[in-house]
């Protein structure tokens, strides 16, 4: 796990530090120590109310994520795969709402990507950590949590093209170029979907060069989480309550900049 740090400064956006973590555990007590931060988190933050309803789940937002927490891993795919075989081809994902503008995975897949796992390990660490998850629960207000997607930033700047990999057979020079461009992107301030934010990334020439030889994508990703917290503040600074996040249902959760 990384976690990108950095400081918003005159519509600039520093990287200070990469900070990896190697543990769930680890990144609980980071989560939970003092500190005054708004955060953008890779993970869905709740499940589609469509899904919920038909498996007969709580429907208040907190006591859906317990019982969520509760299940086991081998549990929550027993449900999910039920659920799936009984809907027809091609509609077998129940989606939130935020899924179609920000064109992300259902919350309920547990297979690639496996978000239905990252939101059964992330949301227990964030509610014990005590943060705010603004529109969802409340919390220490001094620590704001809201979820990201760094696809979504990727996408609005690179189109289809992939810029990453896991696997290695797959890390090509087009990947790496389109990690170059996309970061060029950044640091210009030309990102299509913050256009009118001013945001602009500021990075070293080392934290350039370690961004674009990461080819899992890993590190470029925490990066633009970040960007997507630093938008969210710009709007909560400018006078919007909830960090720039439009009304949506307080079941589902929603992605900011979608």
């Amino acid at each position: 796990m990384l976690l990108a740090c950095g400081r918003l400064r005159a519509g600039r956006v520093l990287l200070e530090r990469l900070e990896s973590f190697e543990t769930l555990a680890g990144f609980g007590d980071r989560l939970a120590e003092p500190g005054h931060w708004v955060g953008g988190f890779d993970l869905p933050f709740g499940l589609p109310r469509e899904l919920v309803e038909t498996l007969g789940w709580p429907t208040d937002w907190l006591a859906c994520m317990r019982h969520y927490a509760a299940l086991s891993r081998p549990e929550i795919r027993e449900r999910f795969v039920a659920f799936c075989a009984a809907r027809p081809v091609g509609g077998k994902f129940a989606h939130r709402a935020t899924d179609g503008p920000a064109g992300s995975s259902p919350s309920m897949k547990w297979v690639n990507p496996p978000v239905a796992y990252m939101l059964h390990a992330g949301i227990p660490l964030l509610l014990e950590a005590g943060v705010s998850l603004p529109g969802l629960c409340a919390g220490d207000a001094g620590r704001v949590a809201l979820e990201a997607y760094p696809g979504l930033l990727a996408r609005s700047v690179l189109g289809s093209r992939s810029y990453k990999s896991d696997d290695k057979a797959k890390q090509t020079p087009e990947r790496l170029i389109a990690r170059k461009d996309l970061l060029h992107t950044l640091e210009m301030g030309s990102v299509p979907l913050l256009q009118g934010s001013g945001l602009r990334l500021k990075l070293s020439h080392t934290q350039h060069d370690e961004l674009v030889a990461d080819a899992s994508g890993d590190r470029l990703d925490a990066v633009l989480c970040l960007l997507q917290a630093a938008w969210a503040l710009t709007q909560h600074q400018g006078g919007h309550a909830r960090y720039g996040l439009p009304d949506f249902d307080p079941l589902e959760g929603w992605i900011i900049t979608a």
